[in-house]
């Protein structure tokens, strides 16, 4: 089993949208806990992280010993620096 940890500003991100989509986004990260592959996860080309699709929304994250939430946000505009 992983443990979470969210980056500050991922969490900022992530308090920023609606509270139904955040609900919704934070309950499918506690889920990747027990196996973080069994969700609609595919790895970014050019680094080590991977992304998680919920709805219209990304989460971006690394997998180490624990899953570090890196950044969400629309999928418009997640993919921008």
């Amino acid at each position: 089993m992983f443990k979470i940890f969210w980056d500050e500003k991922a969490f900022e991100e992530l308090n920023k949208l609606e509270a139904v989509i955040a609900r919704r986004i934070a309950k499918t990260v506690s889920e990747m806990a027990n196996d973080p592959f069994a969700k609609d996860i595919k790895k970014l080309r050019g680094c080590d992280w991977y992304r998680l699709r919920v709805g219209d929304y990304r989460i971006i994250f690394a997998i180490e010993e624990n899953i570090n939430i890196l950044k969400v946000g629309h999928r418009k505009h997640i993919y921008e620096n």
